[in-house]
């Protein structure tokens, strides 16, 4: 069974099977029955490794997103993060070791509903929340490597797809088309041998129209990433930092190409000053087994692209009070502190 856990974490992350039933597939690679594979991704969903099987979308296409901070003391860290953990649009809540030391990404349908959140989150709060849109991506992918190889299996869903056609860009009438299908795929694919069934019995759609508005959202770019979404701190992954650096205008594009090349880097993206009380506009996410990885690579990337005349500071995760995949549709509204659950671990 470790084998099977192993091989469905490792080998699936990107380019899940896209055909009737799915599991089928997966069974037949890994040399087992469906209800096997079936069970395993339950068990693995329950004990908190993985959080879904379904997409990552591309940040600001199905809807629009930002990370956020805001600077509290930290004895009452946990108190303004159950306050910031009761909004819906908040995905992930984590301490990271700064002065600002609350950090939260919001996903919303549209500007105004995330315009709206961050300033009831200031009111709720009491705190001016530091609002740091993605400008540009270099990389972002979220997917681990658990066999530490170079790429291994895991080639893109693009890849997947040339033999249909090259892909495209997104088009807003795709992404209209496929606005309830969104809502409904947002939390993961349901575990059953034909999920694609179960869907269009759910949106009175045939598996067929659903399977290829999977595609055309993969083919154009609105799905980043399909596939099995696993959660790196229970992956071993214990140590992760928000690297942040303050790069000369002209050359963001350069080094924000270059360090999202890296193998050790997970994301790396530019995202706005805001002065003066924030400098930088280049952020990097790196996971490690333990600091002293997270550390390495750092010190890596700066000697290789001779990055040590350039300021930087490393924001190091604690705790974690929330953890889940982006909503963008049918959001509910804001409950109260005593009803929400935290999602804190």
């Amino acid at each position: 069974m470790a084998c099977i856990s192993d091989n469905l974490l490792n080998d699936y992350q990107h380019a899940f099977p896209l055909v009737s039933e799915p599991f089928n597939d997966l069974a037949r690679d890994l040399n087992c029955d469906v209800k096997t594979v079936l069970d395993e991704v339950k068990t693995l969903k329950k004990n908190g490794t993985i959080s879904r099987i379904g997409p990552v979308f591309k940040p600001n296409t199905v809807g629009v997103s930002t990370l956020a901070a805001i600077s509290v003391s930290p004895e009452k860290l946990e108190h303004y993060a159950r306050i910031i953990n009761c909004f819906p649009q908040v995905n992930h809540n984590y301490e990271r070791e700064h002065e600002i030391n609350l950090w939260f990404v919001l996903t919303a349908s549209d500007q105004a509903d995330l315009d709206a959140t961050i300033k009831q989150i200031e009111k709720q709060t009491r705190h001016s929340v530091l609002v740091l849109p993605l400008l540009k991506e270099y990389h972002i992918d979220l997917g681990f490597n658990l066999r530490h190889l170079n790429k291994g299996r895991q080639f893109s869903e693009q890849a997947l797809l040339k033999k249909l056609d090259e892909p495209n860009s997104i088009k807003a009438k795709d992404l209209d088309a496929a606005k309830d299908l969104i809502a409904a795929i947002q939390g993961g694919l349901p575990l059953v041998e034909r999920p694609y069934q179960a869907l269009a019995d759910r949106l009175d759609l045939s598996e067929a129209e659903i399977i290829d508005n999977l595609k055309t959202l993969i083919r154009n770019g609105a799905i980043k990433r399909f596939g099995v979404i696993v959660r790196h701190h229970e992956m071993g992954y214990r140590a992760n930092a928000m690297v942040v650096w303050d790069v000369p205008d002209e050359q963001i594009d350069q080094i924000g190409k270059s360090l999202g090349d890296e193998d050790c880097i997970t994301l790396c993206y530019q995202r706005p000053r805001v002065l003066p009380r924030w400098p930088y506009n280049l952020f990097c996410m790196i996971h490690g087994k333990n600091r002293d990885e997270v550390l390495s690579c750092i010190s890596q990337v700066r000697n290789r692209y001779g990055l040590e005349h350039i300021y930087y500071e490393i924001l190091f995760s604690g705790k974690r009070f929330k953890q889940r995949g982006a909503r963008y549709r049918n959001i509910s509204a804001y409950s109260s502190p005593n009803r929400a659950d935290s999602e804190a671990s």
